[in-house]
This record gives C-alpha cells, sequence and structure tokens, in this order.
C-alpha cells in the first residue's frame, strides 16, 4: 500500500493531496501530491546521510499533516522503525518504553519540542506530556525551527545512492499505549501487518475516484491518497468543521465520537458514509449522524493492537436488541476466540507482532468481555477491568450502558463508587445533550435502568463525563472520583 501511495503521488504530481480548511470552512490545499513525494524523498536522503540504515529506530513527534506522512514513507523505504511519541501516552511511559529501543534519532517539529520544554506545564493541564527529547536521542526539528529548537534536519543532503526501497519483513512501527492495560505496553507492528491494516481499510472505505475523504489519521491518509482521493484533515473547532463538512462535501468522513458529537453540537450537516472508531459509538449517536444527513454511518471496532478488526453500520447496531454493545461482525481475515473468563482474543493478517521486550504472540487480548451472537457476530459486555462488585455478583458496565442513551443523553456512563464496607455502589453517570430537559431525562431513564434488574444503579448523576486519552474515551476513574465527591455531597 505505501509503494503504491508513492507511485500515486508521482503519478499525478499536480494532483491536491493534504487539504485543510480556511476559517470559513473553504479549502486550503497543503501538499500536492509531487510536494509529498519530494518531502519524503529529502527525509530519506537526510536519514540516509546521517548514517542511519534499516533496523534503525526513529522517534518521531511530529503533528499530523503532510510532514508527518513523509517522514513515515521515508522510514518506510528505509527500513526504518518509527517510534511514535505520542505526547497523549505521558512522559514516563515512553521514557521507560523507549529504554528498550533506543532511538537512533528523535525527529520533532516545534510544537512538540515546546511540549517537551518550555511549554510543558501548560501542556500537562491539557494532559499533554513528553520526556525531555535529548535525553531520548539526538533530536533533529522538522518543519519551522523556533529559538530553543534542536539543528533542522538537512533537507539538502545528496540523494545518490539512497536506496530506493526495501525488500523484506522487519518493524515497521512502535505505538505506544497509556491506560489501556493495567501495565502500559509499546506496541510492535512489522511492515507485512502494518500493509495488511492498510489493505483491510482500503477494501473496508472503498475510496477512490477523486472524491474528498475527511479525516486525520495514518489509516486514514494512506489507503485514500493511494487510490486517488485527495484527504483533508479535520478543523479543530467544531463551528469550523462543520462549515468544512459543509463546503467540502466528502465521500467518507472519519471522525472520532467526541469529533461527532462536538460536529453534531454545531449544528453540521453530513453526507455520504461517516465511520467512527477508537472510543464507543452508541446506536443513538450513530443514528444522529445519519439523521443529520449521512447515507450510512458506521462504528468500527479497531484496537492499537489490530486495526480495523469489526465494523457495523447504524442500522444494524440500531436492530440490536439484547444486552451488550454490538460492534459487528469480524472483517476479512480477523479471527476471534473467548477465553474462559469471556475476553475476547483475536488475531489476524493485521495484528501486532509482539509487545516491546516480549515475544511475540499472534492471539491479542483486548480486556474486553465479549460474546459472539447466532451470527458470528462480536457483541461487547464491557472491559474487563471495569468489573463492578456489588453486593457479591459482578457488574460489567458495558453490558447496560448502551440502555442509558436515551434521547436527550450526549453520553451515559456505569463506574463503582466504594462503599466503605468493601462493596461498591453502581452509579450511573449520564451527560446530557444541549438543551436537554434533567427531570425530563431522568424520568425517560427510570423504565431502562429498572429493565437492568440485578444491575440497576443506586445512583443517578447528570454531569459532564470526563475524557482521556489520544481518543478522548470516558475516563472512568475520573468519573468514579467525581461520583464519589458528589454522592459524599448528597447529590443522586
Amino acid at each position: 500500500m505505501l509503494d503504491r501511495l508513492e507511485h500515486a503521488l508521482r503519478a499525478r504530481p499536480e494532483r491536491p493531496a493534504v487539504l485543510t480548511a480556511t476559517r470559513a470552512g473553504g479549502t486550503r490545499v497543503r501538499a500536492t501530491g509531487g510536494e509529498l513525494a519530494e518531502l519524503a524523498d529529502a527525509f530519506a536522503a537526510a536519514l540516509y546521510a546521517r548514517g542511519l540504515r534499516a533496523g534503525d529506530t526513529v522517534g518521531v513527534a511530529v503533528r499530523p499533516g503532510p510532514r508527518a506522512l513523509a517522514v513515515l514513507l521515508a522510514l518506510w523505504r528505509l527500513g526504518l522503525r518509527g517510534a511514535v511519541l505520542d505526547p497523549g501516552a505521558g512522559a514516563e511511559v515512553l521514557r521507560a518504553r523507549l529504554a528498550l529501543a533506543r532511538p537512533a534519532l528523535v525527529l520533532a517539529d516545534a510544537a512538540a519540542q515546546a511540549v517537551a520544554g518550555w511549554a510543558a506545564p501548560l501542556a500537562r493541564r491539557a494532559r499533554l506530556e513528553l520526556p525531555e527529547l535529548a535525553a531520548l536521542g539526538p533530536v533533529a526539528t522538522v518543519g519551522p525551527r523556533l529559538p530553543g529548537c534542536a539543528p533542522a534536519l538537512d533537507l539538502g543532503a545528496p540523494r545518490a545512492g539512497v536506496p530506493s526501497g526495501f525488500e523484506g519483513d522487519g518493524d515497521a512501527v512502535v505505538v505506544f499505549t497509556s491506560g489501556t492495560t493495567s501495565r502500559p505496553r509499546a506496541v510492535v507492528h512489522s511492515r507485512a501487518g502494518l500493509a495488511a491494516g492498510m489493505e483491510t481499510v482500503a477494501s473496508l472505505f472503498g475510496a477512490g475516484g477523486g472524491a474528498p475523504v475527511l479525516g486525520g489519521t495514518f489509516f486514514v491518509l494512506v489507503p485514500s491518497l493511494a487510490q486517488g482521493s485527495p484527504v483533508a484533515l479535520p478543523a479543530r473547532s467544531p463551528a469550523v468543521l462543520a462549515r468544512q463538512l459543509a463546503r467540502l462535501r466528502p465521500g467518507d468522513t472519519y471522525l472520532t465520537p467526541p469529533q461527532l458529537r462536538d460536529a453534531l453540537g454545531a449544528g453540521a450537516r453530513f453526507g455520504g458514509r461517516v465511520w467512527t472508531g477508537s472510543a464507543p459509538a452508541g446506536a443513538g449517536l450513530l443514528g444522529r449522524v445519519r439523521e443529520a444527513g449521512a447515507r450510512e454511518a458506521w462504528g468500527v471496532y479497531a484496537l492499537t493492537e489490530l486495526f480495523p478488526a469489526a465494523a457495523v453500520e447504524s442500522r444494524e447496531k440500531a436492530a440490536f436488541d439484547a444486552a451488550g454493545d454490538l460492534v459487528g461482525a469480524p472483517l476479512p481475515g480477523v479471527r476471534t476466540s473467548v477465553d474462559a473468563r469471556g475476553e475476547l482474543l483475536l488475531t489476524g493478517p493485521a495484528a501486532r507482532d509482539r509487545y516491546l521486550g516480549e515475544e511475540p504472540d499472534p492471539w491479542v487480548r483486548t480486556g474486553d468481555r465479549a460474546r459472539l451472537d447466532g451470527a458470528e457476530r462480536i457483541v461487547l459486555e464491557g472491559r474487563c477491568k471495569d468489573m463492578v462488585l456489588r453486593r457479591a455478583e459482578n457488574i460489567y458496565p458495558g453490558l447496560y450502558e448502551p440502555g442509558l442513551h436515551v434521547p436527550g443523553v450526549e453520553l451515559g456512563v456505569l463506574v463503582g463508587v466504594p462503599a466503605g464496607d468493601g462493596d461498591e455502589r453502581l452509579v450511573a453517570v449520564v451527560q446530557p445533550r444541549r438543551g436537554a430537559s434533567e427531570p425530563a431525562l431522568r424520568a425517560a431513564l427510570s423504565e431502562p435502568m429498572r429493565a437492568m434488574g440485578t444491575a440497576r444503579p443506586d445512583a443517578l448523576l447528570f454531569a459532564d463525563i470526563p475524557l482521556s486519552g489520544r481518543s478522548r474515551k470516558p475516563d472512568r476513574a475520573a468519573v468514579s472520583a467525581l461520583a464519589a465527591a458528589r454522592l459524599g455531597r448528597g447529590a443522586g
């Protein structure tokens, strides 16, 4: 796929490749295909001139966009391993895991160097943190260099003798996770696995024909550009994003659930197909997207260890009336297993090769409790670690949380709050949609909560639900602390 992307970029160098939005929602071309290919050539020559060779590790702390994509293309061409230094993973996680694979070079833009340096106190307030980059390895600046930044990467390095491609397999990328397992890990994808994942995305999206795609992830950029579709990076402001959607009219849109909720709150209208993942997306949210104009609204079940694993369209999800969260049938090549504890295991060509410092293992332990229904579709029943123990009964919140998403609810979760005697109270915390009446929501939730039977919550609270991580999933520890504080004051 990456090889086909390079060919596509060079075949039509004048074609717009990466787009952004103006404040009015208009389209601005950030890079053409030729400019991306030229930048990838320059990065590859610069890295080769510094003595980096196949198998070496390069830390990458560059914001998503043309430069980040060109860096990854250069790494792919030279057979280098990219370690993605995500500031959302946390400084301690990155520092500890990179001790297992010290980078030969760290590529960082000015923003990343600010997060690791003078702007660190401000960045921590936004839950962004990077360790001191120079302590990880030599640092080179990618993009505009500001005072205090490391020396710039030499984009004028000679190109003679630079390999045109790398044959064979090996490590392609290391992605650090935070808060998804009891022990944060570094996920290692091989070149074969990364390619397989992008082929699956390409077959799922079916993008092509030149229609623009809206989305900012690597797994959206590469398949779309390889098939001839320019990709627009989503605007950060919900109001601008709504205008961008209206002006761009993308055939396919990929946004996270929080981005979708924010866009809908800003009055966004959709068209074509809309895809969402990386955090839970209920039938209610997908239904609202279709009501806002989308022809189809898809929830994608994906993990850092295997992207993507399953997908379900809004109408199929809405028709599911059993307990749990239907995330769809496994995608081609993905195989499933459920162990004795009820944990879902996945494997397939796109599965991660291993965790950094550990032996390869074909099966990915998802941490999700799940079952397969009669049609062999995956139904999630909650995170194994989120189990609430109340009156000697094990309660898995994910099995019941879909029932909280009645009309007017933006987001709803069930959390355990210590009861002081080794037991827990089960609390429903609901974030109302803008303009929704709390008394009306309390009445609307009465029957769904009664239908939960022995898992009926002890209390119902209305509050904004804290989010965490790069995917902005509900921060259950923070929600539990919020609920404990509110209940301590007599709320509920």
